[in-house]
């Protein structure tokens, strides 16, 4: 994405919301309506103030309907690369930032018959922008959200004083046990067109995948976003943790990545820009078609079955099998 593509806006407030969560509200600088976005948008803030080229993705949590600001919610992580961090410690009200436009990799499936949210922790941010939506069409839903401990729990008091309060239930590990998350009880008899949405850190979501397939719904309407990295899975192949060949099909270039380095790093440094964001294989913004070979996926963004089909992969994470990988660039 050139710099010309991205916004310039106000940190027009800064707010604490919960134990390690900030909520940070963005304004175009001459107070005019901003882009649209859909439920479940992101957007990438640009960070340059850490180091060049740094883009943190964070859901859009306020109401779409919105269009005088863009609201967001950041985790201060404890293994923090810089982005968080700076979100929470040198983020602050009146400044300027650059946002990209928002971009949606998790929409609400439209003709659903029902809708079903489940968010862990930082996860209800793009649940909240699904809840306005669907209270505004009137539709059929229900919002389980869960966390550590109630402190930990952001946006408590908006949820509870919306119009659609009775369509969400909070659920916290340290609390009395009748409220706590009952996993085969929330996701209990899918109905026919029903879809679920999960968001959250990479064990409650793996948590919720298991559980939502001993309930018997389908994968196909079973739909994730995932906040932070999961942890890179051992490689079936000596060439996934050592060193391999990148070729750029459209020049024919071959690009050598050695081990300990992402393929991302290793096309920068030849002078081949990828777009990307989170870094993790959390966002999907650094997708890249694969043209032969097999890679290694270490991704969160990717289903088991695109995986499986091994034509795109995400080189901010993602390795070889296969000596080269031949990449549609």
């Amino acid at each position: 994405m050139t710099p010309a593509a991205f916004l310039t806006v106000r940190v027009a407030r800064k707010c604490v919301e919960a134990d390690g969560i900030c909520s940070v509200e963005l304004v175009a600088l001459d107070g005019a309506a901003l882009p649209p976005f859909d439920a479940g948008a992101h957007l990438d803030v640009q960070l340059p103030f850490v180091r060049p080229g740094l883009a943190r993705p964070y859901s859009l949590c306020n109401d779409p309907a919105e269009r005088h600001r863009y609201l967001i919610a950041v985790l201060r992580e404890p293994a923090s690369r810089g982005g968080s961090a700076a979100m929470h410690d040198q983020v602050h009200e009146g400044m300027t930032l650059q946002v990209s436009p928002p971009r949606n990799q998790f929409p609400l499936v439209p003709g659903a018959t029902r809708h079903r949210l489940l968010a862990g922790g930082i996860g209800v941010t793009p649940m909240l922008a699904m809840a306005y939506t669907l209270a505004h069409q009137g539709a059929d839903f229900r919002l389980h959200y869960a966390a550590r401990s109630r402190a930990r729990m952001a946006f408590v008091d908006r949820l509870q004083q919306s119009a659609f309060a009775k369509r969400v239930h909070l659920h916290v590990d340290d609390g009395e046990p009748a409220q706590r998350l009952d996993l085969a009880a929330a996701l209990a008899a899918p109905a026919a067109g029903e879809h679920l949405y999960v968001c959250g850190p990479a064990g409650f979501m793996d948590a919720v995948r298991a559980a939502a397939q001993a309930q018997g719904w389908p994968a196909s309407q079973v739909h994730q976003e995932s906040f932070g990295p999961a942890a890179a899975p051992a490689s079936t192949g000596a060439a996934g943790e050592g060193g391999f060949e990148v070729e750029l099909a459209h020049s024919g270039r071959v690009i050598v990545v050695p081990a300990g380095q992402t393929v991302l790093a290793a096309l920068s440094a030849a002078g081949v820009e990828v777009a990307s964001s989170c870094e993790q294989g959390v966002c999907g913004t650094c997708l890249t078609r694969v043209v032969c070979g097999t890679p290694d996926h270490r991704d969160q963004y990717l289903t088991p079955e695109e995986q499986a089909a091994n034509d795109q992969f995400l080189p901010c994470c993602s390795r070889s099998l296969s000596p080269r990988l031949v990449l549609d660039l």
